[in-house]
């Protein structure tokens, strides 16, 4: 695997979904109530950028190790976004199917990542 080159991180096509359930997930949280934008806002913001920063640093790291443990961490903040998205449904009646089902085909495939290296 090219994990390890400089950049390499950009041909993975998880870091590219991540960067879109980033997009995704910014946009939809921009559209939540004014109220909102220092809290829960700001939160999936936060979060999303996690997820594809945590797969770039991790494949630099030099080692397998290394970056499964940074796998973990971005799994883990797709876990934390994937419950503030339902909780902005739910509080607010937003849409946010479309990143959800992006944040779980995501969630699949940082998980099969981690298992082959």
């Amino acid at each position: 695997m090219n994990e390890y080159q400089p950049s390499a991180f950009k041909n993975l096509i998880v870091w590219r979904k991540g960067m879109d359930v980033a997009l995704l997930s910014c946009r939809l949280a921009n559209k939540l109530p004014k109220e909102e934008q220092f809290g829960l806002a700001n939160q999936i913001r936060r979060c999303a950028v996690s997820i594809p920063s945590n797969i770039a640093e991790g494949s630099r790291r030099g080692s397998k190790k290394e970056f499964k443990q940074f796998l973990r961490i971005a799994a883990g903040s797709a876990a934390e976004l994937e419950t503030q998205l339902i909780l902005a449904q739910d509080i607010y009646a937003n849409n946010p199917e479309k990143v959800l089902s992006l944040l779980n085909e995501v969630e699949r495939m940082i998980e099969s990542l981690s298992q082959k290296i």
